[in-house]
């Protein structure tokens, strides 16, 4: 590997400037080659930042001189992709989620290890200021025990979000918990800190034609007995109202809200009552859209796992973790009954 590293990105779609951008701010990296199965998106996308398009990845993944892949293809493509590229001795920068199924899932982890390359799952959200400072309230012990978690998401898609032949179907998205509100799960279950013990779940698909669901709301009890509830959706007519978490706990609560969980909307610790006003002031203007304005620091995270020889900071495994529960909730709310996740010794 030369002291550049070099970025090849797979799918030009929504999220793909985000992973392009984040690359051109990270000092020692390029982003060298392009992939779309559109020619025409491949070309602008190359075009606008400097690489070499692509139509098909597996001949990207020929080039020796791509150190890392980024995967922003649909949801139900990013298994083979990145078990390919693992194969192809790159590193992995994979969207969320990582997969649609915890086979797949293994499969890459396994892949990545086999391969000797590292796999990194974009829950950019982590890296958000809010977020590492409730992660550090809860670790340190400052809101006591936790006793009740949630994450709400009530977001907006119009039907033609759903007409481009694979959002909101199984076999390539799932619905609103899979698709719009991993993100917040994931932030749920990584800062209650402990795994989740059971879930039970509705789902439904109210106000969309498509396969998946556009609402579920779910019960979660954590292996401490501690209990939180999940409500996603994306019928929020006209417009997104609320993307947030709040955790519940003996000494104090919290509630991350925000565009894109960026915002300290209730900071509530004993010995910090006084100063509440003060760090709701620290809030800055929300970002321009749910993506927020970390995915530098997750691309920074991730070149600095590879010249560490490392792991990063979130992990495949990691990613996996925030699938079992969506997938928990879907089975639960498919078979009306509980769902085990992960039994107690």
């Amino acid at each position: 590997m030369s002291d550049t590293l070099r970025f090849g990105l797979i799918g030009c779609g929504r999220i793909a400037p985000h992973h392009a951008h984040a690359i051109q701010t990270l000092p020692g990296a390029e982003l060298a080659a392009v992939v779309d199965i559109v020619e025409d998106r491949a070309y602008r996308f190359a075009d606008e930042y400097g690489a070499e398009p692509y139509f098909e990845y597996k001949a990207m993944l020929e080039r020796d001189d791509i150190d890392v892949v980024c995967i922003c293809t649909p949801s139900g493509l990013h298994a083979q992709m990145a078990i390919d590229a693992a194969q192809a001795g790159k590193h992995i920068m994979v969207e969320k989620p990582m997969a649609l199924s915890l086979a797949d899932a293994d499969a890459m982890i396994a892949a990545a290890r086999a391969n000797d390359v590292r796999l990194c799952v974009a829950f950019q959200n982590r890296f958000n200021p809010p977020i590492q400072d409730l992660r550090a309230a809860a670790q340190t012990g400052r809101l006591g025990k936790l006793l009740l978690g949630n994450a709400t998401v009530r977001w907006y898609r119009a039907q033609e979000y759903y007409e481009d032949g694979w959002h909101g179907t199984w076999a390539m998205d799932g619905g609103a918990l899979m698709n719009q509100s991993i993100h917040h799960v994931d932030a749920l279950v990584w800062l209650m800190g402990e795994p989740v013990e059971s879930v039970f779940a509705y789902s439904a698909t109210l106000a969309h034609r498509m396969e998946a669901e556009d609402t579920v709301v779910a019960a979660l009890r954590f292996a401490s007995g501690a209990l939180a509830s999940i409500e996603a959706s994306t019928i929020t007519y006209p417009t997104d109202l609320e993307g947030s978490i709040t955790l519940l706990g003996e000494h104090g609560s919290v509630k991350i809200g925000g565009v894109a969980l960026n915002r300290k909307d209730m900071w509530k610790l004993d010995g910090e009552l006084e100063h509440e006003s003060e760090i709701l002031n620290e809030n800055r203007p929300d970002p321009l859209s749910v993506y927020g304005t970390s995915h530098p620091h997750v691309f920074a995270d991730m070149a600095a796992a590879i010249r560490e020889k490392r792991d990063p900071f979130i992990t495949g495994e990691e990613g996996r973790r925030a699938l079992q529960v969506v997938l928990g909730v879907y089975e639960s709310a498919r078979t009306g009954q509980p769902v085990l996740l992960n039994p107690r010794s």
